[in-house]
């Protein structure tokens, strides 16, 4: 059991600092939910299944979903696909990586 325990927290590490370092907005949103369903698996070990079901069902679906909307009504939703004038918007103050 602890090696799984292990195994999450490495991962929600993880995606914890990924969350830091992406410059994607929906690179960061997926981590971001990575983060919030590791919890939620941690919670379920500890026998908290009340509290695993609203911090997946807040945490990682209600505030992903609320801030995917946000980004699409921003306009910062897309993903570079390598064509040229279709570029996504960067983090502010971050250069692309190379």
């Amino acid at each position: 059991m602890e090696w799984l325990v292990l195994i999450i927290v490495v991962v929600m590490l993880g995606a914890a600092v990924a969350v830091l370092l992406l410059q994607h907005y929906l690179a960061v949103l997926a981590a971001w939910s990575v983060v919030s369903l590791g919890l939620s698996v941690l919670f379920v070990i500890v026998r908290a299944p009340d509290v695993a079901m609203t911090e997946a069902a807040i945490g990682a679906g209600l505030s992903s979903v609320l801030f995917a909307l946000v980004l699409r009504r921003v306009g910062l939703w897309r993903i570079d696909t390598g064509v040229p004038g279709d570029a996504v918007k960067k983090l502010p103050g971050r250069e692309p990586q190379r």
